[in-house]
């Protein structure tokens, strides 16, 4: 488990590297989340799931819910408005799991391999430019995620 200012300064490396600001640049003392799974890579499941906390399982859920709406929008069935709730939904969920979740780095290397396609999906909806090719890495990693990690409630309807 890292300590919370090495992980604020890899939350800020990793967010900054993802959303592609390119005025940013990654000094040494950062550690590159995203150099960790590409974004089309799957992420190799652990001998054993990794544990969970509650945050990393709200924000999964809320990263689930988002991108269902996604799904509906890329069919036609939803306007930009709801395109436009989705995606603060998947920020806000991403911002809190950086904020909150505390892992195991070889979880928190798997998980930043995950959330990396939904950053990569909602900069694309953001962009305008959201189809089938940006919704299904999001889909991928949604079932990759009870794959890698232990969370006794992920199959389980919403209430």
């Amino acid at each position: 488990m890292l300590p919370r200012t090495i992980l604020s300064m890899s939350t800020l490396a990793l967010a900054g590297a993802l959303l592609a600001a390119p005025a940013m640049a990654q000094s040494a003392a950062h550690h590159d989340h995203a150099a960790h799974a590409p974004q089309d890579a799957q992420v190799k499941a652990p001998a054993q799931r990794w544990a969970t906390d509650a945050p990393l399982r709200a924000g999964m859920r809320n990263l689930r819910e988002a991108t269902e709406t996604l799904n509906h929008y890329e069919m036609g069935h939803l306007d930009d408005t709801q395109r436009d709730n989705a995606v603060e939904k998947i920020d806000a969920a991403i911002k809190d799991m950086f904020a909150n979740c505390k892992l195991k780095p070889e979880a928190d290397a798997a998980l930043h391999g995950l959330l990396a396609k939904f950053i990569a999906g909602a900069n694309a909806a953001r962009a305008g430019k959201f189809g089938k090719a940006e919704l299904a890495p999001m889909q991928d990693a949604l079932a990759q995620y009870p794959q890698l990690f232990d969370d006794r409630d992920w199959g389980k309807p919403a209430h």
